[in-house]
């Protein structure tokens, strides 16, 4: 193992745009408190949070997006319904934004990086993958009203399977990118996505924050940090696990295309609470 620093495993949770924050944490911490974990595993996107800190774009990718949020106006066009399609531009967008990003060099980048699981969740063999984003969708709706959805696995109960992308087998940029809208496709928001020759959907519609995978390594003693997004009701830290939460709720539209204010507050917040994080350690 090459593993050094705090923690065996680190999780990146799912949350749209909240996820900024993670990205904040993420550079205050490693740079107080080197880290090089054995694995991440990230769900939609926090997966892509996960990809670029990891090999240190993000600064490029912030100033990327914050300049077209402050460009953008709106994040629907109507229009787009006539032609079949979903009026919903942050799909488009974010595949714009992931192909402008990950070109050859940061593929191989991404290998020489801790390897990172991109989580993703595929519907049954015979249910339609509209079908089952919508079921899974009501699912966690009724999770989230009952017990606050602090780690929410509704999609398993109407059928959906945990999968996941290696950062160290994919090959091509395009691969990647595939990855990444699979692991955020919430219809009709996102597209569905298409991944090991089957239709995928957000991983988190099955785990989220995806902790299967760091399950074995805290069973064999190993300590892991979960980067949640949400700090109303968060799951909580055990002797092997640690979740780190924003310190103050973060009021930032999940989809929206047109907020470089909140995306930048939310970066900024995490900044802060990854210092203390780092110092608290």
């Amino acid at each position: 193992m090459s593993r050094q620093g705090d923690f065996a495993a680190v999780a990146f949770a799912g949350g749209g745009n909240r996820c900024y924050w993670q990205g904040g944490f993420w550079d205050a911490l490693t740079g107080l408190r080197a880290q090089r974990p054995d694995f991440v595993v990230g769900v939609s996107a926090g997966a892509f949070q996960a990809c670029f800190s990891l090999i240190g774009e993000g600064a490029r990718v912030r100033r990327t997006v914050f300049e077209a949020c402050a460009r953008n106006s709106t994040g629907v066009d109507w229009r787009l319904l006539a032609r079949g399609r979903s009026p919903f531009l942050v799909g488009g967008l974010y595949r714009a934004l992931i192909e402008d990003v990950f070109g050859a060099r940061e593929i191989a980048a991404l290998k020489q990086a801790p390897e990172i699981f991109i989580q993703v969740a595929h519907p049954p063999a015979r249910m339609p993958g509209a079908l089952a984003a919508l079921a899974a969708i009501g699912a966690y709706q009724i999770e989230k009203a009952a017990t606050g959805a602090a780690h929410s696995k509704a999609g398993r109960y109407v059928g959906l399977t945990a999968d996941w992308v290696s950062t160290h087998r994919i090959a091509r940029p395009a691969e990647l990118a595939d990855a990444l809208m699979a692991s955020a496709s919430v219809p009709p928001f996102m597209p569905i996505g298409f991944v090991h020759g089957r239709p995928a959907l957000d991983g988190g519609l099955v785990d989220n924050p995806p902790l299967a995978r760091l399950a074995p390594v805290e069973s064999a003693g190993g300590r892991t940090l979960v980067l949640t997004t949400r700090s109303a009701r968060p799951l909580e830290s055990n002797a092997q696990r640690l979740v780190a939460i924003p310190s103050q709720p973060i009021a930032l539209d999940k989809f929206s295309v047109t907020d470089a204010d909140g995306l930048r507050w939310a970066y900024e917040l995490g900044l802060r609470d990854g210092e203390n994080f780092a110092k608290s350690l």
